[in-house]
């Protein structure tokens, strides 16, 4: 097989000061234990899985209040039990770097946003914030188990609510306020929160957007809610009144710093709520647990992407997505966190890149959208801003293209580890991701996570190389979901994950892994239930997004196959052209069709190319393919997607016409 060239490779500085470096030179004296790359060290972490996740909680030193009785009772999924006896607290991990001496000085965040100028919270008035509000939730009677819900941006006032709800046990879950009332009550109302958090409002792309009246509608509809905490933070003075619901200011409940106390809890306690995108049905309410964030962040985040308390660390996330959770725990590596609220485009390009130039930043996330958002434009940050602070760019969200890739490298920095991972809500960990000893190859994920048994499955259930299967986890792991809230029975999440190949997680996701000589590479090709499959040979739409999209005269795409029983399946490619015409001028749509038919396959050519006005996108960015192919299938559209959980709704309608019009003519 010809090997191409790598993008990057890590200078020999860098794998020296590798925290996986010091790992594997740990399992060696402590264990005996010397592998001779990392594909060997991988096999190693999912064949002997007990051995693997106790050396991580030994290396990492975690910090229990009573010590495990075994690291795994049965290697079973869904049901495993993992470090049973133990007794631990994420915050008490997360805030153990204001513990030491420089506390009151080093930044523990550094926050900008639309409506705020730049500030920083030390790891000390963390701390202190933190504490006070701990015992205000106490006193509102918030206990192990009880549910606490947010609807706030990505501010500091956000990682202080979590981290003490995290503190005294209760269970936390966060919508950011972009998103609307019906989309908020769908996830909030199957948990039943007890306490709220809540902002007057926001400011996103120089517009205010006043949220009150939403707020109003949550404690209307939420009957269990006891008490509401208010951040009024659109408007300093606002206030708002919620009738019998008492209400208390953030200021308030924090005016008392003091020093934090953690309650020592289960390995398997619930930490937070998070959902699935909730394109179609209601969103699933997955739980995870402190003891499997905890172990995962020190893996994940330590060996994969080489976090450490030297970094200063930002992810541009909204409070809805994972990722926000991920830069949270930041935090138990001793990062500094950088937190953005806005929009990253306001007033220009420059925003993001501005802001972590300015603050020095080590680690930056950004998504594979904004990378194309940014190229598209002809924008190089690198010309404008010194980066030479950036040591990692992370991304995630939707595979990220060769072209993608090698922007990153001509136009942020050339030697960055380019951390491009796959994994996310519902396992809280990353299947396949980053490792910083390995070279990188052009839009080719740089190994299987640590600890994680991802395969790509045939059609038969059995592993493959270098071919396109179904991403697969074959073995337990620590941060998978305990369960689904309400979900007493366990049917929706076997049936989530385990319907297809009992006892193996399937994810839902095509994956190519590739052989290279240092590791195994991986290559996502979106998600498999919306993959193209014309005469059993089988695409994922990213492919074709990739040549589509690298015309000049194409801002964004969309393609869907239709089969319709008894009828030949119908291939539609739609098109945001950049100049707005109506419609496809007939030597684009040549050249679109041409360059697919040389670039990717005869049988993969679309039957027709559409003009629309924008793709339909959830809340995170990613397209949504299947809630479309099922609108243009017949289905009504409310129970095709839903609205509520869209980052632009009235996308659907163009859809919703077009499919009546087709209807009529076949």
């Amino acid at each position: 097989m010809n090997q191409p060239a790598p993008l990057w490779r890590p200078s020999a500085e860098r794998i020296e000061r590798a925290a996986i470096t010091r790992y594997r030179r740990w399992l060696k004296s402590r264990k005996g234990l010397d592998f001779a790359d990392y594909e060997s060290l991988w096999q190693w972490s999912v064949t002997d899985i007990e051995a693997f996740w106790e050396s991580i909680w030994q290396f990492s030193e975690v910090r229990s209040h009573s010590p495990y009785q075994r690291v795994l009772d049965r290697r079973v999924m869904p049901g495993a039990k993992w470090f049973e006896g133990a007794t631990l607290n994420y915050a008490e991990h997360a805030l153990a770097r204001a513990e030491r001496s420089d506390a009151a000085t080093r930044p523990a965040l550094i926050h900008q946003s639309e409506i705020r100028s730049r500030g920083e919270m030390s790891w000390a008035a963390l701390a202190g914030q933190v504490g006070a509000m701990t015992a205000t939730l106490e006193a509102l009677g918030v206990r192990p188990g009880d549910r606490v819900v947010s609807y706030m941006p990505n501010i500091p006032e956000s990682v202080v609510a979590l981290l003490a709800t995290a503190s005294c046990g209760g269970v936390w879950s966060s919508c950011s306020p972009d998103m609307g009332p019906v989309s908020v009550l769908d996830r909030f109302r199957q948990i039943e929160p007890r306490v709220l958090f809540a902002v007057d409002g926001y400011r996103y792309g120089g517009k205010d957007y006043d949220r009150r009246e939403v707020v109003r509608e949550l404690v209307a509809a939420l009957s269990t809610l006891e008490a509401v905490i208010f951040v009024p933070y659109l408007d300093a003075n606002a206030a708002i009144d919620l009738g019998t619901v008492p209400v208390t200011t953030f200021a308030q409940a924090t005016a008392q710093p003091t020093a934090p106390k953690f309650k020592a809890l289960p390995f398997d306690h619930p930490l937070w709520i998070v959902y699935s995108s909730g394109t179609t049905g209601m969103p699933k309410p997955i739980v995870h647990a402190h003891g499997g964030t905890v172990i995962e962040t020190c893996k994940g985040s330590a060996l994969a992407l080489d976090v450490g308390d030297d970094d200063r660390f930002f992810w541009f996330s909204s409070t809805s997505w994972i990722m926000w959770n991920v830069l949270v725990s930041a935090l138990t590596r001793g990062a500094t966190i950088l937190q953005f609220d806005g929009n990253p485009g306001y007033p220009d390009l420059g925003t993001l890149w501005r802001y972590v130039a300015r603050e020095r930043a080590t680690f930056v996330g950004i998504s594979p959208a904004f990378i194309a958002l940014c190229a598209k434009n002809g924008y190089s940050p690198h010309q404008h801003f010194d980066l030479s602070a950036i040591r990692t760019v992370g991304c995630t969200g939707s595979p990220l293209t060769e072209e993608g890739y090698e922007w990153v490298y001509r136009n942020v920095h050339d030697d960055v580890m380019l951390a491009s991972i796959s994994g996310g809500t519902d396992p809280g960990t990353a299947f396949v991701g980053a490792c910083p000893i390995l070279p990188i190859y052009s839009g080719e994920m740089q190994c299987r996570g640590l600890g994680i048994a991802t395969y790509a499955y045939d059609d038969d259930g059995k592993p493959v190389l270098d071919q396109v299967g179904e991403l697969v986890c074959s073995e337990p792991f620590p941060s998978a979901p305990l369960y689904f809230w309400g979900d007493q029975d366990g049917k929706r999440y076997y049936e989530s994950y385990f319907d297809v190949w009992p006892g193996v997680w399937r994810h839902g996701d095509w994956l190519k892994l590739i052989p290279r000589p240092e590791s195994v590479t991986a290559v996502i090709y979106g998600r498999s239930d919306s993959t193209i499959n014309r005469h059993g040979i089988r695409m994922g739409t990213s492919e074709l997004y990739r040549v589509v999209e690298g015309f000049d005269e194409v801002a964004d795409s969309l393609v869907v196959d239709l089969e319709y029983l008894g009828r030949p399946s119908f291939m539609a490619l739609f098109v945001v052209l950049r100049d707005g015409s109506p419609e496809v001028p007939a030597a684009l749509k040549q050249a679109l069709l041409q360059s697919i038919r040389t670039g990717l396959s005869a049988r993969h050519v679309p039957d027709d190319v559409f003009v629309i006005t924008e793709v339909p996108r959830t809340i995170s960015g990613k397209k949504m393919e299947v809630p479309v192919k099922k609108i243009l299938l017949g289905q009504p559209v409310e129970k095709a997607a839903n609205r509520d959980s869209m980052a632009n709704p009235k996308s659907l309608d163009w859809f919703v016409a077009f499919a009546k019009q087709r209807e009529a003519q076949v």
